[in-house]
């Protein structure tokens, strides 16, 4: 579909592979590609997998972007990443993240949209380092992170900036669960195929019910 994100169909399950080489940072290319391959999707698709590549699922905001001079990429930057957030955190379509490795920042952001979240058991880290590099997370972050995590480690992960192995990260609210790497894609496809088999627009209404309130509190916030 693109040179950093491919698409595939199979039994009705979209897949969508981030791929930029590097860190899969959420640069607006990567936003904008994931947005095609979401509107492809809908329209064929009754569940989709977003899955990065090999050791790295995303690592974040493009940071030669953050650490640049032109302050509306940065704009830019920031506004599709939440816009995509938020639209995958309502999504009437079933979302499986398959972590196939590092996620940090935005990349951890959007495993809290998700409605399965699989991650590859290793040494890899998860979580939400904003305050760590010197960012603020925007209102949109703080509350889906507020709604998915634990409450427990609402303040560790969000304010403290802790990352956390899959295992860990499993516990708090980042994964549903962790797997050895010889059976996360089964786990994924297993995943996915539960999610697709539910009546469509049943799930789509129970999930605008229980997260609509989130979006409209962001709304709030954002003024």
């Amino acid at each position: 579909m693109s040179e950093i994100l491919t698409y595939a169909l199979t039994d009705d399950i979209a897949t969508l592979t981030m791929d930029d080489g590097k860190a899969n940072a959420m640069a607006p290319a990567m936003s904008a590609a994931l947005n095609d391959a979401l509107d492809r999707a809908a329209g064929e698709a009754k569940a989709v997998v977003i899955r990065g590549r090999s050791g790295v699922f995303c690592g974040g905001f493009d940071l030669n972007i953050i650490r640049g001079d032109d302050e509306p990429l940065k704009a830019q930057m920031r506004e599709a990443g939440m816009t995509l957030l938020k639209r995958l955190y309502l999504s009437p379509q079933p979302i499986i993240f398959a972590v196939t490795g590092h996620a940090i920042a935005m990349g951890a952001l959007l495993l809290l949209a998700g409605d399965a979240r699989i991650g590859v058991a290793g040494d890899f880290r998860i979580g939400l380092n904003e305050t760590a590099i010197g960012l603020a997370m925007p209102a949109s972050g703080v509350e889906i992170a507020r709604d998915r995590l634990a409450p427990t480690v609402f303040q560790r992960a969000v304010i403290n900036a802790e990352l956390f192995a899959p295992d860990g990260a499993a516990s708090v609210g980042f994964l549903d669960q962790a797997v050895a790497p010889a059976d996360f894609d089964a786990a994924v496809a297993k995943a996915a195929k539960t999610l697709a088999e539910l009546d469509a627009a049943t799930f789509a209404e129970v999930k605008r019910r229980v997260r609509q309130a989130t979006l409209d509190r962001i709304g709030v916030l954002e003024g």
